[in-house]
């Protein structure tokens, strides 16, 4: 095996990596990828609402019940159903991504 001094990162006290951000013991999530999503639109179709959820699925460490937020707009992606988004998704939809913007940061527990 060897190590190559290009790919490594001494010295520095922040490190991103895989979407969070690593500093010490404590992990958070890159904001440059929070930033994206507060972008983007209401998803309009299944396969955009999948994406989001997605994404939201990858950083649900963080986030509080995400199961219990999330579980009306997981009905929608369902094949059956006809994609319509009621005020109760879009409240679940705009919590999720006003959670992932407030999400705390994890510590490794000693």
């Amino acid at each position: 095996m060897k190590i190559s001094l290009k790919k490594c990162n001494l010295g520095f006290e922040e490190l991103k990596a895989l979407g969070h951000i690593v500093c010490g013991l404590s992990l958070g999530i890159d904001k440059n990828k929070v930033q994206a999503v507060l972008l983007k639109p209401i998803p309009q179709n299944k396969k955009e609402m999948m994406s989001f959820l997605g994404f939201a699925s990858y950083y649900r460490q963080h986030l509080k019940v995400f199961a219990m937020i999330a579980k009306s707009i997981y009905r929608i992606c369902d094949q059956k159903t006809v994609f319509e988004m009621t005020q109760e998704r879009i409240k679940a939809y705009e919590k999720i991504r006003r959670s992932l913007t407030e999400a705390p940061l994890l510590f490794i527990p000693d």
